[in-house]
């Protein structure tokens, strides 16, 4: 169950909505509309705050925790990849060592272009 709360009970950004988006690959998928949500392990970004990507303004407009083990197919689409198999593969090829831990939660920010 994906655990979704009003903007004010949403505990305080740990990292800067700057930070959210920083891969070159990933900004290229959310400029190309591919790519239309980022899971970090900290908050970045309040709803309604504007990242800004290559002069090009996206609007966050969902902040919730969800567990690994709540991905689908659906979710890994979000994230510019065409299964949660991918979506992992890539992740931990990002952090060698990391596990991959079903509940492990982390902060989706969903996004779309203003």
């Amino acid at each position: 169950m994906t655990n979704q709360q009003p903007q004010n009970e949403l505990p305080p950004k740990t990292c800067t909505i700057e930070r959210l988006v920083t891969m070159k690959e990933d900004v290229e998928k959310v400029l190309n509309g591919e790519k239309t949500a980022t899971r970090r392990n900290g908050r970045y970004a309040d709803i309604g705050e504007v990242m800004t990507l290559e002069g090009r303004d996206f609007v966050v407009e969902k902040v919730y925790s969800q567990s690994l083990g709540e991905l689908t197919d659906e979710h890994a689409k979000q994230e510019g990849f065409a299964t949660v198999e991918d979506y992992k593969n890539a992740i931990l090829s990002y952090h060698p060592g990391m596990p991959w831990l079903p509940q492990m939660r982390v902060w989706v920010h969903e996004f779309r272009a203003v």
